[in-house]
């Protein structure tokens, strides 16, 4: 799918969710939270900085779905947006998540 400036776009419905997740790029390693999740990719936000530039190869670990790999999409305010490699056994799990896990979160109101 493509928007009329002809920029790529989302081609997949993300879901809110809160995943405590790390993520690894070469031998520098951050530790965030997976805000949001869809069959293709993630967005992750970051405790830390990680200088991953778009179309670095990184490692996304948790306990939830496991080891995944991906391609960061962008880098921007402390979040990174990865595709999963679609080579990888990432889909695979992912498809198993949405199937055995997946529960939407949804905003917490402050009052």
């Amino acid at each position: 799918m493509s928007n009329n400036l002809g920029m790529d776009v989302r081609k997949s419905p993300r879901s809110r969710v809160r995943i405590d997740s790390k993520i690894r790029y070469f031998q520098q390693e951050a530790i965030g939270r997976v805000i949001n999740i869809s069959r293709t990719g993630l967005a992750l936000e970051l405790v830390g900085k990680l200088p991953a530039a778009a179309g670095s190869q990184v490692v996304i670990e948790n306990d939830d779905i496991g080891h995944l790999e991906g391609v960061v999409r962008w880098n921007y305010g402390g979040r990174i947006g990865v595709m999963f490699r679609p080579n990888s056994n990432s889909i695979a799990k992912i498809a198993a998540y949405f199937r055995n896990f997946h529960q939407e979160v949804r905003p917490v109101l402050k009052g």
